[in-house]
């Protein structure tokens, strides 16, 4: 049974104080949410402030980001042992916006996985592709690309650790959503590609979550299709009540 795994994705919003404050209200609305695992992710600046604030609470907190390298002369990155040490446990690696404004690669993807198993964070890898590429009809081919090259080249002991993230970018902060069909379809085709690379046993246990201008009047039917196993929510994640009505699905 794959327990979901609800993450929010702040981006580049809010301060240290708002960081706290936020943590105030939404701490409180899940302390009974022991349904699912829960997991934010706010800016580099503010994750002292986000490990402060959510200690003794079900939450817990990730990284936007990370380099692969330990240390080094690498100028405004930021790498898995310093994320450790502020009380990240996870991280996003590859996300959308670092693909299109960043230069992220699928082997940028896998080096940085690598090494945020091997400092002992949890990554959740993200795939998806652009409106052209659906359009196009080449959605599933695009994802298979993305899967071979930045994730596939992983140990089965490695791969046991990740979760993926499915994002539809032409669905992300756009307020399009991907119809569950088309959600549930994406998620079965991934699903497909870990059982050939894999091993059934392995599609069966990963996770699979969906991120895509996710709301709390569409996480319900999200969350109803069996191969979705959780969402990475964006704007949504930034508002306490709201996310935790996601959350509490």
């Amino acid at each position: 049974m794959r327990k979901p795994l609800m993450a929010g994705n702040w981006k580049m919003y809010k301060t240290a104080p708002e960081t706290r404050a936020f943590f105030q209200t939404f701490a409180l609305l899940v302390t009974q949410s022991g349904h699912c695992e829960i997991v934010i992710c706010p800016t580099f600046p503010n994750l002292a402030a986000a490990a402060e604030a959510t200690q003794g609470t079900r939450i817990e907190i990730g990284a936007q980001d990370m380099y692969w390298a330990k240390e080094g002369a690498f100028t405004g990155e930021v790498s898995g042992p310093m994320l450790l040490a502020v009380g990240a446990k996870w991280v996003l690696v590859g996300h959308s916006e670092r693909r299109q404004y960043f230069g992220e690669t699928n082997q940028t993807v896998l080096k940085r996985t690598v090494a945020a198993l091997e400092y002992g964070l949890k990554p959740i890898v993200c795939v998806g592709e652009k409106l052209e590429e659906r359009e196009s009809g080449r959605t599933e081919a695009l994802l298979a690309e993305q899967f071979r090259e930045g994730i596939a080249q992983l140990s089965s002991e490695q791969f046991a650790k990740i979760v993926i993230a499915y994002e539809p970018v032409w669905a992300i902060g756009t307020g399009r959503t991907a119809t569950p069909e088309i959600a549930a379809d994406a998620h079965r085709f991934l699903r497909s590609l870990v059982a050939s690379d894999y091993g059934q046993d392995a599609a069966a246990a990963v996770r699979i979550l969906y991120g895509g201008s996710v709301k709390p009047d569409n996480v319900k039917i999200l969350m109803a299709q069996p191969d979705i196993d959780g969402v990475l929510v964006g704007g949504a994640s930034l508002d306490p009540a709201g996310f935790a009505c996601i959350v509490n699905f």
